[in-house]
């Protein structure tokens, strides 16, 4: 087992990938041997290609660009002489704006993050070409079914409260695609972006005509984020870098790193086209990022979950620490705000800790969080100052928020029957409401008929809306499904999102009870959480 008891946590000790366990094709070259390929070729026309394709530098600057990549920067010391220099670019008449909406153009072309290829090969590859910096900086790694951005958020906190410099990789995004690459709680800007993925570009390139020569798709959506946040992360250079899986665990693009810390937040029913329709499959898939050596901190699970999860963990020789067993919520009381919980581990007693996230739910993803930056540090205690300042500062948008008070309207980003259950649960114990009214869509994998049952003892009325996503449901195909679940009296039908706001709000008014109180909760996607709070939120609340 790794010996971290007296390990200084701001110590990183860097790892290098052995080549040769790398993801292999029978007859086909090993990442190593196509390191060694790049390395000893010219690929300034592979280099020209790729970036007159993305318009990133006119035709008279590629020769001076291209001259400060033939000899990249594998230690990933940012401003070096030898790194990428992207300052030549900014001299085009190409503003950071419209280089960074190219960017995501091209970006978005590629394979959606839904479309799901077992292997990480074209991952591992492109990291092993620029030199593995995911092993530059120590990591805490996270799966499960809901909670893991939330959970993530309050471990950043905690991490940044004590000092250190911390990215933090979460998906998917509410407003913008920066947002899941993140330093100190701040989304990267344009400029940072820009530079970050224009590094790591022409590498990219090159692993997808490796993927091309041997009929496999190039690198997808999701695999290009998550390089461009790992190396990037190492160029900053954080101290720490917590990270959320896409999808699943043992084949998702994250999994690349060799995380201090794996947590597994509360694992359901979910993505089952991709994962698997049992919950033995599904947690079979997220075990894969526990480490050897490492800490692993669990949720409650069922216990078919849990018995893979103790022999995952036995397996490699982790350190597993279960909620309820070794972990315990040890009061909890609702404060203005958000709330007041004890939380207790091996190591110490956290009293009266004010985190500032509604629901029952929350409290345990701070338990998880609490719990994972205690083994970050070696299961050493954290002070009371830092915890209390993690805490206190934590946020998780989209989840349970606030966005507007008289009528008072909430957002949420439940998609699942396990996150619907979670919010009616906070409805009525964080929130007075004597009429709620639902805005609700989905995407077209989703349960709908047993999210809208979990929904339906705690909402009064449901207003069924539309998405501008070709993975929504169809508005009418929901409305029936609904009519089932609520009876045809209950339901109303608004495509746009702005008029089913604004008849969720109408339908509450309703209510002439003088000692009752009204609330609109939107739900039901990501996507639609971000829509909504687009609608609503106020400019200087977006990221920027």
């Amino acid at each position: 087992m790794r010996d971290s008891s007296n390990r200084d946590p701001f110590q990183f000790e860097p790892e290098s990938l052995d080549p040769e366990d790398l993801p292999d094709q029978d007859g086909e070259e090993t990442p190593e041997h196509i390191v060694e390929d790049v390395m000893n070729r010219d690929v300034s026309k592979d280099l020209k290609e790729v970036m007159s394709q993305m318009h990133m530098t006119p035709d008279e600057n590629l020769e001076e660009a291209l001259a400060d990549v033939d000899e990249p920067d594998l230690d990933g010391d940012a401003g070096e002489a030898d790194s990428y220099d992207s300052t030549n670019l900014s001299q085009s008449d190409l503003a950071i704006g419209a280089r960074y909406e190219r960017i995501e153009h091209e970006i978005l072309r590629r394979m959606p993050e839904r479309k799901i290829q077992p292997s990480l090969e074209r991952v591992a590859m492109a990291m092993n070409i620029l030199g593995d910096p995911q092993n530059m900086y120590r990591s805490v790694h996270l799966t499960g079914t809901n909670g893991k951005t939330s959970t993530a958020r309050m471990i950043a906190s905690l991490l940044q409260a004590s000092g250190r410099k911390v990215g933090r990789y979460t998906s998917p995004h509410l407003h913008t695609m920066r947002e899941r690459i993140s330093v100190n709680d701040k989304p990267v800007s344009e400029a940072e972006f820009v530079e970050m993925y224009e590094d790591v570009a022409p590498y990219l390139s090159l692993v997808d005509e490796h993927s091309r020569r041997h009929d496999n798709p190039r690198m997808s959506f999701f695999e290009v984020l998550t390089v461009t946040a790992l190396a990037g992360f190492a160029d900053v250079p954080v101290d720490a870098a917590v990270i959320e899986v896409g999808m699943g665990g043992e084949w998702d693009a994250t999994n690349v790193i060799d995380a201090d810390v794996a947590v597994l937040t509360p694992i359901a029913h979910d993505h089952e086209k991709w994962l698997g329709s049992s919950l033995t499959d599904i947690a079979k898939e997220k075990v894969g990022i526990i480490k050897p050596d490492s800490f692993v901190i669990s949720a409650k699970q069922e216990p078919e979950v849990m018995e893979i999860i103790r022999s995952k963990a036995a397996e490699v020789g982790a350190v597993l620490r279960v909620v309820g067993e070794d972990l315990h919520l040890r009061d909890r009381k609702l404060g203005v705000g958000g709330q007041v919980v004890s939380i207790e581990t091996p190591a110490a007693r956290y009293n009266d800790i004010f985190v500032p996230l509604f629901g029952a739910h929350q409290a345990e993803n701070a338990v998880l969080a609490l719990a994972a930056v205690e083994a970050f540090n070696g299961g050493r205690a954290i002070e009371p100052a830092i915890v209390e300042e993690g805490f206190a500062t934590a946020t998780s948008p989209g989840r349970l928020e606030v966005v507007r008070t008289s009528p008072s309207i909430i957002i949420d980003a439940a998609h699942n029957p396990h996150g619907a259950r979670a919010v009616v649960e906070a409805l009525e114990e964080s929130f007075d409401y004597t009429n709620v009214v639902a805005v609700y869509s989905a995407m077209a994998d989703k349960n709908v008929e047993a999210t809208l049952a979990e929904l339906e003892p705690a909402i009064d009325e449901i207003v069924v809306t539309s998405m501008d996503n070709v993975r929504a449901m169809d508005v009418d195909e929901i409305a029936t499904i609904a009519r089932d679940v609520f009876g045809e009296d209950r339901v109303f039908v608004e495509p746009s999102l702005l008029d089913a706001i604004d008849k969720g709000v109408e339908r509450t008014e309703l209510n002439n009870d003088p000692a009752g109180s009204n609330g609109v909760v939107i739900l039901g996607s990501v996507v639609l959480a971000g829509n909504a709070r687009e609608l609503i939120v106020h400019d200087e609340k977006k990221p920027k």
